[in-house]
Formats: C-alpha cells, sequence, structure tokens
C-alpha cells in the first residue's frame, strides 16, 4: 500500500514535470517577445505596402509593442538577398529574380510568403525613335536597370520570342545595365536606343526624356499578371517566430487593402515616404501614371515566377535548375484571408 502511494506520487511528480517541460517546449514557439524584427524595403512604389505601413506604424502595431520593427533600406536585390542570407534582415519586400536566386542559392533558406506587386514596367524608345516591330530591335542599344532582375528576364524573353539574342551571346542587340537615373540621362542624351525599367521611372522617362511606348505594362507579359515585388522571409526566423511573421502578414494585407481603396491619400503616403528616403519626391502626374500600371496586391502570381526561374535558366543567371517545391509558403497569408473574408490564393 506504501508502495503505491509511493508510486503515485513519484507518477504525479512525473507527469507534472512533463506537463511543465512540454509547457516549455510550446512557449518556444509561440512566446515572441523582444525581437528585433528587421525588414528590408525600397523606396519605391513597388514597395508601396511597406511604405504605407511605415507611415502609418502598421506593422510595428501588428508584431506587438515588446518587439521592435527595425527597417533597412536597400536599393538593389542582390544586396538583400546577402543580407537575408547574413542574417541581417528578417523579411523582405523583393524583385522574384533576387528571390528566385536567393531560394537557390540558399537551398530554400528564404520562401515567398505573399506577393506586394504586380505589372508596374514599360519598355520605351529614345525621342524620334518608333519601333513598330520588335524585330527592329536588332543593331539596338538596350538598357536594363540590373543584369538578372525583373526587368533584364522580361527584355531578354522578348528578345528570344523574336528571335533576338544579346551581343555577347552572338547576337545583335547590345544589353546594358545601368542605374535608373543613368538610364534617364542616357536616354535624354541618345546614347541609348530603349530601355525597360520599373515604375516610376518608365513615367519619368517618358516625361522627361520625350520617350516613346515599345511595349505598356500589360504587353510586356501575361497580359499584366507578372510580379514586380514579392514578400519573402528566412525559414529560420518563420520557425522561432510564427506568430510575429503571422502578424507581419496581416498588416501587409491589411495594406494592400488601404492602398485598394484609398488610392489618393496612399499616393501621398508613398510619395512622402519616397520624398523622405530620397530626398526627392515625384510628380504628381509621374506618380498617377506610375500608379495606373501597378496592381497593388497579396498574390505572389506564382505562375510568372516559376517563368522567371525558367528564363533565370535560359539565360544562365542560375546554374542548376532548382527544385522550387518549396519557393512558396502561403500558408499564413491564406490564413489570414480566411480570417478576413478575402479569396485565398492556390
Amino acid at each position: 500500500m506504501e508502495n503505491s502511494k509511493k508510486f503515485k506520487i513519484s507518477g504525479a511528480i512525473l507527469a507534472g514535470i512533463l506537463i511543465i517541460a512540454g509547457l516549455a517546449g510550446c512557449s518556444k514557439k509561440v512566446v515572441n517577445k523582444n525581437v528585433d524584427v528587421r525588414v528590408g524595403y525600397f523606396p519605391n512604389i513597388t514597395h508601396s505596402q511597406a511604405l504605407v505601413g511605415r507611415e502609418q506604424g502598421s506593422f510595428q502595431k501588428a508584431i506587438g509593442t515588446k518587439n521592435k520593427l527595425v527597417w533597412k533600406l536597400f536599393n538593389a536585390g542582390p544586396a538583400e538577398v546577402e543580407a537575408l542570407f547574413a542574417k541581417a534582415i528578417d523579411i523582405a519586400y523583393i524583385g522574384p529574380g533576387p528571390a528566385i536566386n536567393g531560394y537557390a542559392k540558399s537551398k530554400g533558406d528564404i520562401q515567398i510568403i505573399a506577393g506586394a506587386t504586380d505589372a508596374g514596367a514599360i519598355f520605351v524608345s529614345k525621342k524620334g525613335m518608333v519601333i513598330k516591330n520588335l524585330k527592329d530591335l536588332s543593331g539596338k542599344k538596350i538598357a536594363v536597370p540590373q543584369f538578372g532582375n525583373t526587368q533584364d528576364l522580361t527584355l531578354r524573353n522578348i528578345m528570344s520570342e523574336n528571335g533576338l539574342k544579346d551581343k555577347i551571346k552572338g547576337g545583335t542587340v547590345e544589353v546594358r545595365q545601368a542605374s535608373n537615373a543613368d538610364i534617364l540621362s542616357l536616354l535624354k542624351k541618345g546614347d541609348i536606343d530603349a530601355a525597360l525599367v520599373p515604375e516610376p521611372w518608365g513615367s519619368r522617362l517618358i516625361k522627361e526624356a520625350r520617350s516613346n511606348i515599345i511595349l505598356d505594362y500589360k504587353d510586356l507579359f501575361m497580359q499584366g499578371k507578372y510580379t514586380t515585388a514579392v514578400v519573402v522571409v528566412r525559414t529560420e526566423f518563420l520557425k522561432d517566430h510564427p506568430l510575429i511573421v503571422k502578424n507581419f502578414i496581416k498588416a501587409h494585407v491589411e495594406a494592400t487593402t488601404y492602398i485598394n481603396k484609398n488610392p489618393g491619400s496612399s499616393k501621398l503616403i508613398v510619395n512622402k515616404q519616397i520624398t523622405e528616403l530620397t530626398k526627392k519626391g515625384i510628380e504628381k502626374d509621374v506618380l498617377d501614371a506610375a500608379f495606373n500600371r501597378l496592381t497593388v496586391t497579396n498574390n505572389p502570381e506564382k505562375d510568372s515566377v516559376l517563368d522567371f526561374v525558367k528564363f533565370s535558366l535560359q539565360e544562365g543567371f542560375l546554374r542548376l535548375n532548382p527544385d522550387t517545391k518549396n519557393l512558396f509558403n502561403l500558408t499564413i497569408l491564406n490564413k489570414v484571408l480566411k480570417e478576413k473574408g478575402q479569396v485565398q490564393i492556390k
């Protein structure tokens, strides 16, 4: 009898220890306090949710006052990817090209968890040059913001579809990379014939360099249903802080809704942020034209991203064909969309 009591007491103690241990294990997954959430973004309208959320403080509010949102400014996708690799940032607004490269190089340590914007790019020629047949691009000098980025891959796909190649591959088209600001200068001087750039630079080229439209945003690729920016996360951060990531995505979805319902005030906020970050704002007519070529969305447009993977392989920006099975992780996004009564993304 005494042994039975001892066994019951010991069993109760053991059960208590197991419960405490279990709670401790659970708490490791759900406690999200005193965390610096470092978010990479660009001072560009294609990252509108980040700019609006930064201005309104909605992301900080979403992750909780016991955590700190730290905004990290970038001007190029590859630098942002390196920051993700170095664990210097945790979440990032980024173009699909760098996102794909980051996923491939890290073997899945970076995943796409939401879309941000679609389209928002334009293909133009210099003043006085009208290109009606794309085959007439032969012999021309064309600039893109960066080799391997979304605009570059789009251009190379257009060239391929029209039997054209880059000069370095034995073709007749000279493709250059230059910053968007330099592209504006080059077009004004007539040192290049054409450029494929993101907004608001496309609208600026039309206004300031008197450029002519070769292909507008809907004609570039997939009737405008191609992603220009996505949201990515380090998978380790997602595993360690799922609640923080969910709350961040909630704020992102709310920012998307706000921008689409309030385009006027959203443009003002975006321009205010860009002015603050770059010391130069965007003129109203340029801003309006740029937003007209852009779709602010939560959808990462999977098909377009997978096509960009194919283009990256064809052009040698990816050496090996990555297993894209885990490139997208939309579980949290779809939970948030369901909670808000919005259509989930397949």
